[in-house]
């Protein structure tokens, strides 16, 4: 098995020992990101502000991969409190699009850093998004 490393600075580095994401073939497995700005790595206040904060950190990861969020298919979130399930729904409707992607969403009762979110997500490359012609 080969494996390789993804890592932007438009995201938040990985605060221990794990990589923002490692691509195994055409499969992108993408860390969880919470609301830390990258370039203070201090965390975003609010829920609707780490919301979009988390979105925008995976964004740079994905695209970094050489992907979009039309190739993610799975994705799990984690608040620690469920009552803010409907705004986490409203900031994926409007990035994902039909077919969306597979979603587990998981009351914990913390998260890193005192986050209020975390996202993590794993990515099917196609052949195209690789640079690579497709055959057939």
């Amino acid at each position: 098995m080969s494996k390789s490393v993804i890592c932007t600075t438009n995201a938040p580095a990985a605060i221990g020992t794990y990589s923002q994401a490692v691509r195994v073939g055409y499969t992108v497995y993408l860390a969880g990101q919470i609301g830390l700005d990258p370039s203070t790595l201090h965390l975003v206040e609010g829920i609707d502000a780490q919301i979009d904060r988390v979105f925008a950190n995976l964004q740079a990861v994905v695209e970094e991969a050489g992907g979009s969020f039309d190739e993610i298919v799975k994705v799990n979130v984690y608040l620690t409190d469920l009552a803010n399930f409907a705004k986490v729904n409203e900031a994926m409707a409007k990035l994902f699009s039909e077919p969306y992607p597979a979603r587990a969403v998981v009351g914990v009762a913390e998260l890193p850093r005192g986050a209020l979110v975390e996202v993590d997500a794993v990515m099917e490359l196609t052949s195209l998004s690789l640079g690579v012609e497709a055959v057939g």
